[in-house]
């Protein structure tokens, strides 16, 4: 064993030790008894649902982790990655072929080694709850969709990447990386159009007195309204929600069907606001920023290890190549990208609070939102009282509890 696998399975190992960690300390972080913030939100019973499926998803996420774990670990010391490039090689392709073939039958292996668990979180644990709506035709209506998006985009941009670090020289990295920024702004521009409403059906706001007061809202902090859309998320799932997406002409605000219906006009002008916040705040242009010196930074390192005989060693690799290396690094890439999701994570939950505060101060009515976080923490069933070091891991946003208190102490 060399020092690459030693890197990767010392990674590994951490990364599964901190999870299991910060999850055994989010099920010990419950309460019994409800913060009294929610008291007139909560009944007793609500409030013991939403623990229950916290312990309920937080067990079936060991369960999943440990079994994805246990594939990858006996895939590789079986010498599986040899072993499928050994059939590949055979079928007599040329090297671009050959490392797309390689690449899609491990994506779509996985796929088919992750859709019991799939099925299982929807159609069982989600339906347990009271979430779940989504049809078995709706299923697999996504997934092929799915399947066939990344076929039809993916394959291209795949193609690319494996041609420039194939024949494009010491350079290969940045053309790498200027063709994946390229595409990743492509596609914030055409998705809202042409790619989101494959999945979901997007409906103008009718004029009414929501629409009113939101156009009086957007006038009033001068936001461009190009597209006020209903999205119908109760086709799958109860749970409510609202983003923002796009820019240029193809901006959208999406807001879930099961949000209108749970919530006030005021209410919902909050969540609109909070999102026009990331907007104004300039959250989106600073992720996009982020995320393209991310992947800069990747693709340099990339181009240092590729042709380390190490690192194929590692994997008891027979011949090297562009396409296999490209997974075997994004193994050893482990332990910076999950560093960079740390403060990345940070990030965004400072964005959010950012967020908050722009749609407290904006509306005038911090009441709203406050209403708005505690209507929506209970209809997803979420955990009132995270860890903290579950939250510095994992969350995007900050807890419910610190956000209603930010949003109380700007207001």
């Amino acid at each position: 064993m060399n020092i690459y696998a030693i890197i990767i399975l010392a990674t590994i190992a951490i990364d599964f030790i901190l999870d299991l960690t910060s999850n055994f300390l989010n099920l010990k972080s419950l309460s019994k008894k409800l913060p009294d913030e929610f008291e007139e939100v909560y009944d007793e019973e609500t409030y013991a649902k939403s623990q229950e499926y916290t312990k309920v998803r937080t067990k079936f996420g060991f369960l999943t982790g440990g079994f994805d774990l246990a594939v990858v670990l006996g895939f590789w010391f079986s010498g599986g990655f040899n072993w499928l490039d050994e059939i590949v090689r055979a079928w007599g392709y040329g090297e671009l072929v050959t490392g797309l073939l390689y690449i899609g039958i491990l994506i779509i292996a996985k796929t088919i080694v992750n859709l019991p668990f799939s099925i299982y979180s929807t159609f069982v644990i989600e339906e347990r709850f009271g979430f779940n709506k989504t049809t078995a035709k709706t299923f697999v209506l996504d997934l092929v969709k799915g399947l066939g998006l990344s076929l039809l985009i993916g394959t291209p941009l795949l193609a690319g990447i494996l041609w420039f670090f194939m024949y494009a020289g010491d350079l290969a990295w940045l053309y790498a990386w200027g063709a994946v920024t390229a595409f990743t702004l492509i596609m914030q521009y055409v998705a809202p159009t042409w790619i989101m409403p494959l999945f979901n059906k997007f409906t103008p706001l009718e004029e009414g007195e929501l629409r009113t007061a939101i156009e009086d809202y957007t006038e009033k902090v001068d936001f461009p309204l190009q597209g006020l859309f209903v999205i119908d998320g109760s086709k799958r799932s109860s749970k409510s929600n609202a983003f923002f997406t796009g820019f240029g002409k193809n901006k959208r605000v999406a807001l879930y069907d099961t949000l209108i219906e749970n919530h006030t006009n005021d209410e919902l002008v909050a969540v609109l606001a909070h999102e026009i916040g990331h907007y104004k705040k300039k959250h989106i242009i600073k992720g996009m920023v982020m995320s393209i010196l991310q992947t800069g930074v990747m693709f340099f390192l990339l181009s240092i290890f590729l042709n380390a005989e190490g690192l194929f060693e590692a994997f008891y690799m027979e011949n090297m190549s562009v396409y296999a290396g490209l997974i075997f690094f994004g193994m050893l890439y482990a332990p910076i990208d999950m560093i960079l999701s740390v403060f990345m994570q940070i990030l965004s939950r400072k964005h959010e609070f950012e967020a908050d505060t722009f749609a407290a101060e904006t509306t005038g009515e911090p009441e709203d939102m406050v209403s708005t976080l505690k209507k929506l923490s209970k209809d997803n069933l979420s955990n009132l009282t995270p860890h903290w070091f579950y939250v510095w891991l994992n969350y995007s946003h900050p807890p419910v509890l610190e956000r209603i208190r930010s949003i109380r102490c700007e207001g």
